[in-house]
Protein backbone atom coordinates (compact mmCIF):
# COMPACT_ATOMS: atom_id res chain seq x y z
CA UNK A 1 0.00 0.00 0.00
CA UNK A 2 1.20 3.52 -0.80
CA UNK A 3 2.39 5.43 2.28
CA UNK A 4 0.40 8.50 3.30
CA UNK A 5 2.29 11.66 2.33
CA UNK A 6 -0.59 14.15 2.43
CA UNK A 7 -3.31 14.93 4.92
CA UNK A 8 -5.46 15.92 1.95
CA UNK A 9 -5.18 16.15 -1.82
CA UNK A 10 -7.76 18.00 -3.89
CA UNK A 11 -8.88 17.76 -7.50
CA UNK A 12 -10.37 20.99 -8.72
CA UNK A 13 -10.47 23.97 -11.03
CA UNK A 14 -7.08 25.64 -11.46
CA UNK A 15 -8.26 29.23 -11.60
CA UNK A 16 -6.76 32.67 -11.15
CA UNK A 17 -9.07 35.00 -9.25
CA UNK A 18 -9.06 38.56 -10.56
CA UNK A 19 -10.81 40.84 -8.08
CA UNK A 20 -12.00 44.38 -8.51
CA UNK A 21 -14.32 46.77 -6.65
CA UNK A 22 -17.62 47.36 -8.41
CA UNK A 23 -20.93 49.16 -8.08
CA UNK A 24 -24.32 47.51 -8.18
CA UNK A 25 -25.03 49.60 -11.29
CA UNK A 26 -22.15 47.90 -13.11
CA UNK A 27 -23.53 44.49 -12.16
CA UNK A 28 -26.96 45.44 -13.50
CA UNK A 29 -25.54 46.88 -16.72
CA UNK A 30 -23.69 43.62 -17.40
CA UNK A 31 -26.58 41.36 -16.46
CA UNK A 32 -24.86 39.93 -13.39
CA UNK A 33 -26.89 38.69 -10.43
CA UNK A 34 -25.55 40.13 -7.19
CA UNK A 35 -23.72 37.47 -5.18
CA UNK A 36 -24.07 34.74 -7.80
CA UNK A 37 -21.68 32.98 -10.18
CA UNK A 38 -22.06 32.60 -13.93
CA UNK A 39 -19.97 30.73 -16.49
CA UNK A 40 -18.68 32.70 -19.46
CA UNK A 41 -18.94 31.02 -22.84
CA UNK A 42 -15.81 32.27 -24.61
CA UNK A 43 -12.35 33.70 -24.07
CA UNK A 44 -13.50 36.84 -25.91
CA UNK A 45 -16.27 37.39 -23.38
CA UNK A 46 -13.78 36.89 -20.54
CA UNK A 47 -11.39 39.43 -22.07
CA UNK A 48 -14.14 42.03 -22.55
CA UNK A 49 -15.38 41.73 -18.99
CA UNK A 50 -11.87 41.76 -17.57
CA UNK A 51 -11.26 45.07 -19.34
CA UNK A 52 -14.07 46.62 -17.24
CA UNK A 53 -12.27 45.85 -13.98
CA UNK A 54 -10.44 48.63 -12.16
CA UNK A 55 -7.72 48.24 -9.51
CA UNK A 56 -7.39 44.56 -10.37
CA UNK A 57 -5.78 42.12 -7.96
CA UNK A 58 -4.84 38.71 -9.43
CA UNK A 59 -4.24 35.75 -7.11
CA UNK A 60 -4.37 32.00 -7.51
CA UNK A 61 -7.85 30.74 -6.71
CA UNK A 62 -10.30 27.92 -7.31
CA UNK A 63 -12.40 26.41 -4.54
CA UNK A 64 -10.47 23.21 -3.81
CA UNK A 65 -7.11 24.89 -4.45
CA UNK A 66 -8.00 27.59 -1.92
CA UNK A 67 -8.74 24.90 0.64
CA UNK A 68 -5.39 23.20 0.03
CA UNK A 69 -3.59 26.54 0.31
CA UNK A 70 -5.32 27.22 3.63
CA UNK A 71 -4.54 23.73 4.91
CA UNK A 72 -0.86 24.18 4.06
CA UNK A 73 -0.81 27.57 5.80
CA UNK A 74 -2.12 25.86 8.94
CA UNK A 75 0.69 23.30 8.91
CA UNK A 76 -1.12 20.53 7.04
CA UNK A 77 0.36 18.40 4.28
CA UNK A 78 -1.62 19.46 1.22
CA UNK A 79 -1.50 18.77 -2.51
CA UNK A 80 -3.57 19.87 -5.49
CA UNK A 81 -4.19 18.36 -8.92
CA UNK A 82 -5.57 20.77 -11.50
CA UNK A 83 -4.69 21.79 -15.04
CA UNK A 84 -3.13 25.12 -15.97
CA UNK A 85 -1.81 26.30 -19.32
CA UNK A 86 1.80 27.21 -20.02
CA UNK A 87 1.11 30.94 -19.76
CA UNK A 88 1.50 33.87 -17.39
CA UNK A 89 -1.59 33.06 -15.33
CA UNK A 90 -0.64 29.38 -15.15
CA UNK A 91 2.76 30.35 -13.76
CA UNK A 92 1.11 32.67 -11.23
CA UNK A 93 -1.24 29.92 -10.08
CA UNK A 94 1.51 27.35 -9.58
CA UNK A 95 3.88 29.82 -7.94
CA UNK A 96 1.25 31.05 -5.46
CA UNK A 97 0.18 27.55 -4.43
CA UNK A 98 3.70 26.22 -3.96
CA UNK A 99 4.74 29.37 -2.07
CA UNK A 100 2.33 28.60 0.79
CA UNK A 101 3.58 25.02 1.10
CA UNK A 102 1.13 22.99 -0.99
CA UNK A 103 2.36 20.52 -3.59
CA UNK A 104 1.20 20.78 -7.20
CA UNK A 105 2.61 17.80 -9.10
CA UNK A 106 0.77 18.30 -12.39
CA UNK A 107 2.79 20.25 -15.02
CA UNK A 108 1.29 22.96 -17.26
CA UNK A 109 0.14 22.12 -20.77
CA UNK A 110 0.67 24.19 -23.94
CA UNK A 111 -2.29 26.46 -24.70
CA UNK A 112 -4.85 27.14 -25.94
CA UNK A 113 -7.01 27.14 -23.97
CA UNK A 114 -5.56 29.67 -21.59
CA UNK A 115 -5.42 29.15 -17.83
CA UNK A 116 -8.85 29.51 -16.27
CA UNK A 117 -9.86 32.65 -14.45
CA UNK A 118 -12.66 33.93 -12.28
CA UNK A 119 -13.51 37.62 -12.58
CA UNK A 120 -14.82 38.69 -9.19
CA UNK A 121 -16.64 42.00 -8.73
CA UNK A 122 -16.76 43.01 -5.07
CA UNK A 123 -19.55 45.43 -4.12
CA UNK A 124 -19.40 47.76 -1.09
CA UNK A 125 -21.33 45.24 1.06
CA UNK A 126 -18.40 42.79 0.72
CA UNK A 127 -20.40 40.38 -1.47
CA UNK A 128 -18.71 38.90 -4.50
CA UNK A 129 -20.24 38.33 -7.91
CA UNK A 130 -18.24 35.84 -9.96
CA UNK A 131 -17.80 35.30 -13.70
CA UNK A 132 -15.87 32.14 -14.57
CA UNK A 133 -13.96 31.05 -17.66
CA UNK A 134 -12.54 27.59 -16.92
CA UNK A 135 -10.06 27.43 -19.79
CA UNK A 136 -7.45 24.69 -19.32
CA UNK A 137 -9.26 23.30 -16.25
CA UNK A 138 -11.80 21.70 -18.58
CA UNK A 139 -9.07 19.47 -20.04
CA UNK A 140 -8.00 17.84 -16.77
CA UNK A 141 -7.06 14.16 -17.18
CA UNK A 142 -5.11 11.92 -14.82
CA UNK A 143 -1.68 10.45 -15.52
CA UNK A 144 -0.05 7.54 -13.69
CA UNK A 145 1.87 10.07 -11.61
CA UNK A 146 -1.38 11.77 -10.61
CA UNK A 147 -2.84 8.41 -9.60
CA UNK A 148 0.16 7.67 -7.38
CA UNK A 149 -0.25 11.05 -5.68
CA UNK A 150 -3.97 10.41 -5.07
CA UNK A 151 -3.22 7.06 -3.41
CA UNK A 152 -0.78 8.83 -1.06
CA UNK A 153 -3.41 11.17 0.48
CA UNK A 154 -5.45 10.40 3.58
CA UNK A 155 -8.38 12.43 2.26
CA UNK A 156 -9.29 13.20 -1.36
CA UNK A 157 -11.28 16.41 -1.78
CA UNK A 158 -13.42 16.83 -4.91
CA UNK A 159 -15.33 19.95 -5.90
CA UNK A 160 -18.66 20.36 -7.69
CA UNK A 161 -17.27 23.09 -9.97
CA UNK A 162 -15.09 20.49 -11.68
CA UNK A 163 -17.81 17.83 -11.68
CA UNK A 164 -19.81 20.18 -13.94
CA UNK A 165 -17.47 19.40 -16.85
CA UNK A 166 -17.49 16.05 -18.76
CA UNK A 167 -13.73 15.48 -19.20
CA UNK A 168 -12.71 16.34 -15.60
CA UNK A 169 -15.65 14.26 -14.35
CA UNK A 170 -13.94 11.18 -15.80
CA UNK A 171 -10.80 12.10 -13.85
CA UNK A 172 -12.81 12.54 -10.66
CA UNK A 173 -14.52 9.18 -11.05
CA UNK A 174 -11.10 7.59 -11.51
CA UNK A 175 -9.86 9.40 -8.39
CA UNK A 176 -12.73 7.88 -6.42
CA UNK A 177 -11.73 4.40 -7.64
CA UNK A 178 -8.09 4.96 -6.66
CA UNK A 179 -9.01 6.35 -3.26
CA UNK A 180 -11.35 3.46 -2.53
CA UNK A 181 -8.75 0.87 -3.58
CA UNK A 182 -6.17 2.53 -1.32
CA UNK A 183 -8.55 2.73 1.64
CA UNK A 184 -8.64 6.53 1.62
CA UNK A 185 -11.51 8.85 2.49
CA UNK A 186 -13.40 10.92 -0.09
CA UNK A 187 -14.69 14.40 0.69
CA UNK A 188 -16.82 16.52 -1.62
CA UNK A 189 -17.60 20.23 -1.55
CA UNK A 190 -20.81 21.42 -3.21
CA UNK A 191 -19.21 24.82 -3.96
CA UNK A 192 -22.25 26.70 -5.34
CA UNK A 193 -26.03 26.35 -5.70
CA UNK A 194 -25.75 26.46 -9.50
CA UNK A 195 -23.43 23.46 -9.45
CA UNK A 196 -25.86 21.61 -7.20
CA UNK A 197 -28.79 22.33 -9.52
CA UNK A 198 -26.81 21.27 -12.59
CA UNK A 199 -25.61 17.99 -11.10
CA UNK A 200 -28.15 17.08 -8.42
CA UNK A 201 -29.01 13.64 -9.81
CA UNK A 202 -25.34 12.63 -10.18
CA UNK A 203 -24.41 13.90 -6.72
CA UNK A 204 -27.25 12.07 -5.01
CA UNK A 205 -26.33 8.91 -6.93
CA UNK A 206 -22.71 9.20 -5.73
CA UNK A 207 -23.89 9.49 -2.15
CA UNK A 208 -26.32 6.60 -2.51
CA UNK A 209 -23.47 4.46 -3.89
CA UNK A 210 -21.33 5.26 -0.85
CA UNK A 211 -18.74 7.17 -2.90
CA UNK A 212 -18.69 10.20 -0.58
CA UNK A 213 -17.60 9.97 3.05
CA UNK A 214 -17.64 13.65 3.95
CA UNK A 215 -19.67 16.53 2.53
CA UNK A 216 -18.89 20.26 2.81
CA UNK A 217 -21.74 22.65 1.98
CA UNK A 218 -23.50 25.78 3.12
CA UNK A 219 -27.11 25.86 4.23
CA UNK A 220 -28.50 27.03 0.90
CA UNK A 221 -26.64 24.32 -1.01
CA UNK A 222 -27.92 21.60 1.33
CA UNK A 223 -31.49 22.79 0.89
CA UNK A 224 -31.05 22.82 -2.90
CA UNK A 225 -29.56 19.33 -2.90
CA UNK A 226 -32.24 17.72 -0.74
CA UNK A 227 -35.13 19.96 -1.86
CA UNK A 228 -36.20 20.26 1.76
CA UNK A 229 -37.54 23.52 3.17
CA UNK A 230 -35.83 23.44 6.57
CA UNK A 231 -32.24 22.73 7.58
CA UNK A 232 -33.33 20.08 10.09
CA UNK A 233 -35.12 18.13 7.38
CA UNK A 234 -32.20 18.57 4.98
CA UNK A 235 -29.58 17.21 7.35
CA UNK A 236 -31.88 14.34 8.28
CA UNK A 237 -32.04 13.46 4.59
CA UNK A 238 -28.26 13.69 4.24
CA UNK A 239 -27.67 11.51 7.28
CA UNK A 240 -29.03 8.56 5.31
CA UNK A 241 -26.60 9.24 2.44
CA UNK A 242 -23.34 10.63 3.86
CA UNK A 243 -21.47 9.50 7.01
CA UNK A 244 -20.42 13.08 7.79
CA UNK A 245 -21.97 16.36 6.61
CA UNK A 246 -20.38 19.71 7.50
CA UNK A 247 -22.72 22.65 6.95
CA UNK A 248 -21.82 26.33 7.27
CA UNK A 249 -24.44 28.96 8.08
CA UNK A 250 -22.59 32.28 7.85
CA UNK A 251 -23.27 34.30 10.99
CA UNK A 252 -25.26 31.32 12.24
CA UNK A 253 -22.09 29.30 12.72
CA UNK A 254 -21.62 25.75 11.49
CA UNK A 255 -22.67 22.23 12.30
CA UNK A 256 -21.62 18.69 11.54
CA UNK A 257 -23.97 15.75 11.26
CA UNK A 258 -23.16 12.07 11.77
CA UNK A 259 -25.17 9.01 12.71
CA UNK A 260 -24.33 9.83 16.33
CA UNK A 261 -25.90 13.29 16.26
CA UNK A 262 -25.34 16.96 15.52
CA UNK A 263 -22.42 19.08 16.71
CA UNK A 264 -22.68 22.88 16.50
CA UNK A 265 -20.26 25.78 16.81
CA UNK A 266 -20.83 29.52 16.72
CA UNK A 267 -19.33 31.79 14.10
CA UNK A 268 -16.19 33.78 14.88
CA UNK A 269 -16.48 37.56 14.68
CA UNK A 270 -14.83 39.48 11.87
CA UNK A 271 -13.99 43.04 12.90
CA UNK A 272 -14.64 44.45 9.44
CA UNK A 273 -16.22 42.40 6.65
CA UNK A 274 -14.47 43.24 3.40
CA UNK A 275 -14.94 40.32 1.00
CA UNK A 276 -16.72 36.97 1.42
CA UNK A 277 -14.76 35.34 -1.42
CA UNK A 278 -13.32 32.02 -0.28
CA UNK A 279 -15.04 31.89 3.11
CA UNK A 280 -16.36 28.37 2.61
CA UNK A 281 -13.09 27.19 1.08
CA UNK A 282 -11.00 28.40 4.01
CA UNK A 283 -13.55 27.10 6.51
CA UNK A 284 -12.93 23.65 5.01
CA UNK A 285 -9.17 24.22 5.33
CA UNK A 286 -9.47 24.97 9.03
CA UNK A 287 -11.74 22.00 9.57
CA UNK A 288 -9.38 19.63 7.74
CA UNK A 289 -6.36 20.99 9.61
CA UNK A 290 -7.95 20.28 12.97
CA UNK A 291 -9.19 16.91 11.75
CA UNK A 292 -5.68 15.95 10.59
CA UNK A 293 -4.51 16.59 14.14
CA UNK A 294 -7.12 14.29 15.64
CA UNK A 295 -9.34 17.00 17.12
CA UNK A 296 -13.00 16.43 17.97
CA UNK A 297 -15.89 17.67 15.83
CA UNK A 298 -16.51 20.88 17.74
CA UNK A 299 -12.81 21.80 17.56
CA UNK A 300 -12.80 21.17 13.81
CA UNK A 301 -15.82 23.43 13.38
CA UNK A 302 -14.30 26.15 15.56
CA UNK A 303 -11.01 26.25 13.67
CA UNK A 304 -12.94 26.29 10.40
CA UNK A 305 -15.00 29.24 11.63
CA UNK A 306 -11.91 31.11 12.81
CA UNK A 307 -10.11 30.60 9.49
CA UNK A 308 -13.19 31.75 7.55
CA UNK A 309 -13.47 34.87 9.72
CA UNK A 310 -9.85 35.69 8.96
CA UNK A 311 -10.25 35.52 5.19
CA UNK A 312 -13.41 37.65 5.00
CA UNK A 313 -11.64 40.48 6.82
CA UNK A 314 -9.41 40.99 3.77
CA UNK A 315 -9.81 41.17 0.00
CA UNK A 316 -9.23 37.86 -1.76
CA UNK A 317 -10.05 34.18 -1.54
CA UNK A 318 -6.98 33.18 0.44
CA UNK A 319 -5.69 34.36 3.81
CA UNK A 320 -2.78 36.75 3.99
CA UNK A 321 0.56 35.30 5.14
CA UNK A 322 0.67 34.59 8.85
CA UNK A 323 -2.72 32.87 9.14
CA UNK A 324 -1.54 30.36 11.75
CA UNK A 325 0.05 33.10 13.84
CA UNK A 326 -3.10 35.23 13.75
CA UNK A 327 -5.28 32.33 14.80
CA UNK A 328 -2.84 31.49 17.58
CA UNK A 329 -3.03 35.08 18.83
CA UNK A 330 -6.81 34.76 18.86
CA UNK A 331 -6.71 31.58 20.91
CA UNK A 332 -6.73 29.10 18.02
CA UNK A 333 -3.52 27.16 17.54
CA UNK A 334 -3.08 25.64 14.11
CA UNK A 335 0.53 25.82 13.00
CA UNK A 336 1.93 22.89 14.99
CA UNK A 337 0.86 19.59 13.46
CA UNK A 338 1.59 17.74 16.69
CA UNK A 339 0.31 20.25 19.22
CA UNK A 340 -2.81 21.93 17.90
CA UNK A 341 -5.24 22.77 20.69
CA UNK A 342 -8.66 24.28 20.51
CA UNK A 343 -9.58 26.15 23.71
CA UNK A 344 -13.26 26.25 24.58
CA UNK A 345 -14.59 29.81 24.35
Amino acid sequence: MTDIRYDALALGDAMVDILSPATTDLLADEGMVHGQMRVMTSEAEAARLEALMSHRNAVAGGSAANTMAGLAMLGGRAAFIGQVADDEMGDLFTRDLVAVGAAMPKPPQPGPPMTGRCLIFVTPDGERTMNTWRGASETLALTKTDETEIAAAKTILLEAYLWDQPVPRIAMRRAIEIARAAGRRIAFTLAAIRMVENNRHDLLALMADGAIDQLFANEEEVLALTRETTLNDAVAALRALVPLSVVTRGRGGALSVTADGVTEAASVDCLQLRDTTGAGDIFAAGYLAAEANGQDERSCLRLGAAAAADVICAIGARPAPGLAARLTAGGFTGADRHGMTMPQK
